[in-house]
């Protein structure tokens, strides 16, 4: 009976104490943030040796739903989504698997939920705005396009050139189609447009901007490229060395409008 008596008292002293707390007060604080959605289309290309490794405020993001595929190669298109509780922050960032060196960094919050990322790793390089992976737009057709971006300038040519570059193309036969201007390691070229014909091959000589000038003093610098009809380009120019290590001249293969529709 004693017990009984006990067993009813602590129960009525419990009840006391929830019949005097609001329903706000009995909420748990975690019901008591806000709760919003957001989301962030993931398209990139891995050039790399390795793969890449994609992680959301530590945790790393899967391939499908295999836990243990997170290791993403070649072409990504991957939509991540993400649960904000009031203003909190996600912090994506993108690694080198192998060598865990961190390509980007990129944060997200409820004021812009719905967002895209673009993106381009190879060695030595990581390309990751929008307008540098874009191409030009053609305004008519049996046209040809590019824009040109040269992240490497200077890298192994040792030029003492700072400023932008212009590109005199050209096809084989000497005549000109166009000078492209503004190229330079920080920005797109301007967008140049000219008429296909064939051959398709042509070459582009690089000169210090508003000049005829190679930027290398005393070595001529050409570029080989192709031109496709109706297609505009944007290329990446990279200088290249020789098994010494000297510098051995431009190349302009990596075309990344190849990996993206925007």
């Amino acid at each position: 009976m004693k017990n009984k008596i006990t067993k009813a008292f602590f129960l009525s002293v419990i009840l006391a104490i929830f019949g005097s707390c609001t329903n706000d007060e009995l909420t748990p604080y975690y019901d008591q943030r806000k709760r919003e959605i957001g989301k962030v289309a993931i398209h990139g290309y891995n050039a790399l040796n390795d793969s890449i490794q994609m992680t959301v405020n530590g945790k790393l993001i899967e391939i499908g739903k295999d836990k243990n595929n997170t290791a993403f190669v070649k072409k990504i298109e991957k939509d991540y989504d993400f649960v904000f509780f009031n203003d909190e922050v996600k912090t994506l960032v993108i690694t080198n698997k192998k060598t865990s060196q961190i390509l980007g960094t990129y944060l997200f919050t409820n004021q812009t939920p719905s967002s895209a990322l673009y993106f381009y790793a190879k060695e030595d390089l990581y390309i990751d705005d929008v307008s540098f992976l874009k191409a030009g737009t053609l305004t008519q057709t049996g046209t040809a396009g590019f824009k040109f971006l040269f992240p490497s300038l200077n890298k192994y040519s040792g030029s003492s050139y700072q400023g932008t570059l212009d590109g005199i193309i050209t096809k084989s036969n000497g005549q000109v189609l166009g000078t492209v201007k503004n190229i330079s390691k920080d920005a797109p070229s301007d967008f140049i447009e000219f008429p296909f014909s064939t051959p398709a091959a042509i070459k582009m000589e690089l000169v210090k901007h508003g000049t005829k000038e190679s930027y290398i003093t005393g070595q001529k610098v050409i570029v080989a490229l192709t031109m496709t009809n109706n297609k505009s380009k944007q290329i990446i120019l990279e200088e290249k060395q020789d098994a010494n290590g000297k510098f051995s001249g431009v190349e302009g293969v990596i075309n990344l409008a190849d990996f993206f529709t925007f």
